[in-house]
């Protein structure tokens, strides 16, 4: 049932993206006198079709990973002499520049509305309070403590924290001093905090940027629970079994997730004690964590998938109410803030900044979109929007095959005064649908990996 949870709101997602982003090319080209043949949404066997007034011929298909619309082009073969005025490519470069740059526009207009709906019902985040800061961490040795709140980085204003997640996102890579102003518990005087890093990052896989300078969220834990136990994995051995609910180990009470996961890690080949709670009631069980290697260093697994149930601090959470228009404004930035942000993160995956292991393909998309859809129907929708945004950006890329690429070939048409040669493109062509390829072979891998 998970798995066509996942393939269904994969599909409902996919959809709607292809469907905005065809649409806006559509729309751009009629007004601009283009005849439309083909308006297909996905590829393969026709499930749907019909024609409209205009004998456009619409499409939907069986296989829905993309979308096209085919208008009248002399490029594709011999056009009829009565349709030659309504082919794209005797259209002015100003016009044809309109129609390609149409549907990434209906992206970032689709992430635009589904913020809006989202931020209709208000915005709610948790203060960027320390929670617990790791002894001998970087932000332990820059002065963090329990109940340090991080008033801004770099000058910029960090309200939440994953405004400040994102802040600190600007730094992977880098190396240098990262400016926290602060304040800590019980005054309101600010104090300047400089945590110095050396290529910060640069391998991490997924980083999270607090947690890997030692500062966890104000999280108060109320279960640990295994939602599953590998039977190749030393839990299982030990007799560990889905459902259980872990209490204690060695002893000491488990407070944190993160707390439980590092002590496993740095006990490999060594036992240790976990308290576990079952149906048939507590029971202390002995596991040794088996040796494994990651990241280059050896550490203790169980084999383990947990899942934690708790809550944040009333107190520290923050929320911001906002009317009909003021969810627009609110909806514009952060369309513009996560344009950017996807800007960033390509920028420093070409400069080497930022691990290639984050590529991410289809199945982590699908995998995200069955989480979020399960997780509320915001969460659905704020995802469609970043996917939305993320589809906008990549297909701006100057890359050809793609929107950007022909963009780039009418800005030199501009320059020039005359189109760039036929064979020009098709190389272009040629060289950017194995770029393409490649990188769509080394997202699926890295989806691969990351399930083993």
């Amino acid at each position: 049932m998970d798995i066509l949870q996942t393939i269904f709101f994969t599909l409902i997602a996919l959809g709607v993206l292809v469907s905005f982003h065809e649409y806006g090319h559509f729309w751009v080209a009629r007004r601009c006198g283009v005849k439309v043949l083909k308006f297909s949404i996905g590829f393969g066997t026709p499930l749907l079709r019909w024609k409209d007034s205009q004998d456009t011929e619409f499409v939907i298909a069986a296989l829905p990973l993309g979308g096209y619309v085919k208008m009248v082009d002399e490029r594709e073969g011999n056009v009829a002499e009565e349709d030659l005025p309504f082919a794209f490519t005797r259209k002015s470069v100003w016009q044809r520049i309109a129609i390609v740059a149409a549907g990434p526009a209906a992206n970032f207009l689709l992430a635009l509305v589904a913020f809006w709906i989202v931020f209709l019902s208000g915005e709610r985040g948790i203060a960027p309070v320390a929670g617990q800061v790791n002894a001998g961490s970087l932000a332990a040795e820059a002065g963090f403590e329990t109940g340090t709140e991080i008033i801004a980085v770099d000058g910029k204003p960090t309200a939440t924290w994953s405004a400040a997640t994102r802040q600190l996102f600007g730094y992977i890579g880098t190396s240098g001093d990262i400016p926290f102003t602060v304040t800590y518990p019980d005054s309101n005087i600010q104090y300047q905090l400089l945590v110095p890093v050396d290529r910060w990052l640069r391998d991490a896989e997924e980083p999270s940027p607090l947690r890997e300078l030692g500062i966890n969220p104000p999280f108060e834990l109320e279960s640990l629970n295994l939602v599953a136990v590998s039977e190749e994995g030393a839990g299982y051995s030990a007799g560990l079994r889905d459902g259980d609910r872990l209490l204690a180990i060695d002893d000491v009470d488990i407070r944190s997730i993160e707390t439980f996961v590092e002590r496993i890690a740095a006990s490999p080949g060594v036992s240790v004690g976990l308290l576990v709670e079952r149906e048939s009631g507590q029971q202390l069980i002995q596991v040794v964590p088996r040796l494994v290697e990651r990241d280059g260093e050896q550490v203790g697994q169980l084999g383990v998938q947990l899942s934690s149930v708790g809550r944040y601090p009333e107190a520290l959470l923050r929320t911001v109410d906002y009317g009909p228009l003021g969810a627009i404004a609110r909806a514009a930035d952060e369309t513009v803030e996560t344009s950017a942000f996807v800007l960033e993160s390509i920028g420093k995956l070409l400069m080497g900044e930022l691990s290639p292991k984050n590529l991410s393909g289809p199945i982590t998309i699908a995998k995200v979109a069955g989480d979020t859809a399960k997780s509320g129907f915001d969460n659905f929708i704020r995802f469609i929007a970043i996917l939305s945004i993320m589809l906008g950006v990549m297909n701006l890329l100057p890359i050809p095959v793609l929107d950007g690429g022909h963009l780039v070939y009418y800005l030199i048409e501009i320059v020039k005064g005359s189109p760039v040669s036929d064979s020009v493109q098709l190389v272009g062509y040629k060289v950017g649908f194995f770029m393409l390829m490649g990188l769509m072979v080394f997202a699926t891998y890295n989806d691969v990996m990351r399930a083993f």
